[in-house]
């Protein structure tokens, strides 16, 4: 018997991976212990919470404190840990801990699990992602700890201190607060939300921008060209984002509520859409023009290589600069004195439209199953995007609307472009090429 052996490219073995990882996710949460009553919960429901948690999105069917023991939440924090970093981060830790030889298809794995350009150099950068992650964290539990334990004593204080840490700075959006309501009834506390926004806007730069940082420090005109799209989109957008919330919830959202919190609830909008999932105010009195600026910022998302999903902010800022380009009739796209090749534009608008397409297809499932359009496509961007927000609609789904949520949720983490291109094989450049022609576009 002649056994053929199957060769999966890094794109494959990724959207593999992460599938077998919300699997095992699913089977853990459906078991008795993981749940306070006892009782298994419904394959379709674990999966959908194991899918939200591994792509680190937030969308929930059950309240997490509620629902689940202090096994279920584990299973959950680790399964956002591992979804966040990516699985094959945690398999490079596990080889350099047993000081394991690490082969060239774990390092093109590697490549496209933390978002580096090459090859060379890609477990050093792994190495100072799990650094980060590791101060980050850590950080972050200590002084969420010392806002939850005067409130919730010493164990569960110090419990939610871990996992809320480990929520923000993976964008997840998971809470243990027991409200079912996120952050709502604490939107006046500055502690609390100014780390967790902290936390939610480090893990969406990407470890590429936080390895500039760690090399460069303050020196900006060293960074790589990648570092400086992120870094000013993300300002940008925050800023832009904060003071658009500010104007147009004061009369909302925000009714009523002093100058100085007004200001921190918009600020914290406009990270949180950025692929969070938290939220100090309630979605359901935002404004028309609230939820068109939220669905923006979830649209774009983070940085590329980070926790964070959307289309991401760095190909967002390609996008505009293309476009621009074209607009003033220019041959290149030059930024901070460097030209874009072609490629990587040709690859910005392929990323984006096939991320807009399976959005549309999601949003499509959820209003045949009776979903108003304007809630659809709110829900479709938030699970595609790996947000995390919702408008009341997730506990209400449907069996097809939460496969369809599911594999929104997937495509967002993975990339949909990725599992695209992980469903088809590698043919060869065909050595003749066809006759090319014009056709009218715009």
């Amino acid at each position: 018997m002649i056994r053929r052996r199957i060769h999966l490219n890094a794109v494959q073995t990724l959207t593999i991976g992460f599938a077998c990882l919300i699997l095992a996710g699913a089977v853990l949460l459906m078991l008795p212990i993981s749940s306070r009553s006892g009782e298994s919960i419904p394959f379709l429901n674990a999966l959908f919470t194991s899918a939200s948690a591994s792509c680190v999105t937030g969308l929930v069917l059950y309240d997490t404190w509620t629902q689940f023991t202090i096994f279920g939440q584990l299973v959950l924090m680790l399964l956002i840990q591992i979804g966040g970093l990516g699985f094959m981060t945690i398999s490079i830790l596990v080889a350099i801990l047993l000081h394991r030889r690490i082969g060239l298809h774990q390092r093109s794995v590697l490549m496209d699990t933390v978002g580096a350009l090459q090859v060379g150099g890609v477990v050093r950068l792994t190495r100072r992602a799990l650094m980060v992650t590791a101060a980050w964290e850590g950080a972050g539990a200590v002084l969420l700890a010392l806002w939850f334990c005067p409130r919730y004593g010493l164990g569960r204080g110090l419990w939610m201190g871990v996992f809320h840490a480990v929520s923000a700075f993976c964008n997840a959006g998971f809470d243990l607060l027991g409200t079912g309501a996120s952050l709502t009834t604490e939107a006046g506390e500055p502690l609390l939300n100014l780390v967790i926004m902290a936390l939610i806007a480090a893990g969406g730069l990407g470890f590429l921008v936080w390895d500039d940082v760690l090399v460069n420090g303050i020196h900006l005109r060293r960074y790589r060209l990648h570092s400086k799209l992120v870094l000013t989109g993300t300002a940008v957008l925050l800023v832009v984002g904060t003071g658009l919330f500010y104007i147009v919830e004061g009369d909302h959202a925000f009714a009523g509520v002093p100058a100085g919190q007004r200001l921190l609830m918009a600020a914290f909008q406009a990270v949180t859409c950025r692929t969070a999932g938290f939220n100090t105010a309630d979605l359901m009195a935002l404004s028309q023009a609230g939820v068109l600026i939220s669905m923006a910022l979830m649209f774009i998302g983070a940085g590329s290589g980070s926790t964070g999903g959307g289309i991401k902010v760095n190909t967002f800022a390609v996008l505009l600069l293309g476009i621009r380009a074209k607009m003033l009739r220019k041959d290149d796209v030059n930024v901070f004195r460097r030209r874009l090749d072609d490629d990587t534009l040709h690859q910005a608008f392929s990323s984006v439209g096939i991320f807009t397409l399976t959005c549309l297809g999601g949003c499509l499932v959820l209003c045949l199953e009776g979903v108003r359009v304007d809630e659809a496509l709110f829900e479709a961007i938030s699970a595609i995007g790996t947000v995390g927000l919702t408008h009341g609609v997730t506990p209400t789904l449907k069996s097809a609307s939460k496969v369809a949520i599911t594999l929104l949720m997937f495509a967002g983490r993975v990339g949909s472009l990725s599992v695209a291109m992980a469903m088809t094989r590698d043919r060869p450049h065909p050595k003749v090429r066809n006759v090319p022609e014009k056709i009218l576009i715009g």
